[in-house]
C-alpha cells in the first residue's frame, strides 16, 4: 500500500500542533504516558520534524535536542544530538514513515554540524533502530514505566 506523503522540519505554528497531536495520540493515548511527561521544556528549543500526508493528515514525528538542551541525555557531549519522540500513527505503521523521520532528523543534525545521534529506544523497537545503523550501549533502565535501551549512531 502506497500512502504519498512528505517528511519537513516543522518551522510554522500549525506544523508544531500537528506534531504535539501525534505524540499525545501515540504516547499519551496509546502508552499511557502522563501529558506532564510528555511535553517538556525542550520543546521550545527543539527540531520537531513531521510526516504529512498529501491531504493533511499527519502521520508521524521526532524530534531533534541540540547543544544545551541535548547535554542531559547524550553524556554531556555537545557533538551528539539527542533524538526523541518519535511517534507515527498507527493507520501509518509499516510504510517507512519512521524511518523517513529519522533521516530527516539526522539531516537536522548534520546541519548543524553534529557528529552523531543518540536516542533512548523503546526495547521492543531496537530492531527498527539497529536496521538504521543504530548501537546499543549501557544497560536497559525503566523510563515512564517503559523499558529503554541507549543507542548511538556515528553521522
Amino acid at each position: 500500500m502506497s500512502m504519498p506523503y512528505e517528511v519537513r522540519v516543522a518551522e510554522d505554528p500549525a506544523d508544531r500542533e500537528a506534531c504535539f497531536a501525534v505524540r499525545k495520540e501515540v504516547f499519551v493515548g496509546e502508552q499511557g504516558v502522563p501529558e506532564d511527561l510528555e511535553y517538556d521544556a525542550y520543546d521550545a528549543g527543539a527540531v520537531h520534524v513531521l510526516a504529512i500526508r498529501q491531504d493533511g493528515v499527519p502521520l508521524g514525528t521526532g524530534r531533534l535536542l541540540h547543544g544545551e538542551a541535548a547535554l542531559a541525555q547524550t553524556g554531556a557531549d555537545a557533538s551528539v544530538g539527542s533524538l526523541g519522540r518519535l511517534a507515527v500513527v498507527g493507520a501509518a505503521r509499516g510504510l517507512g514513515v519512521g524511518a523517513a523521520l529519522v533521516r530527516a532528523i539526522e539531516d537536522a543534525a548534520r546541519a548543524r554540524g553534529l557528529a552523531a545521534v543518540d536516542l533512548h529506544a523503546q526495547t521492543h523497537a531496537l530492531g527498527f533502530y539497529e536496521r538504521l545503523g543504530y548501537e546499543p550501549y549501557g544497560p536497559e533502565y525503566l523510563e515512564a514505566g517503559i523499558p529503554h535501551q541507549g543507542m548511538r549512531r556515528s553521522l
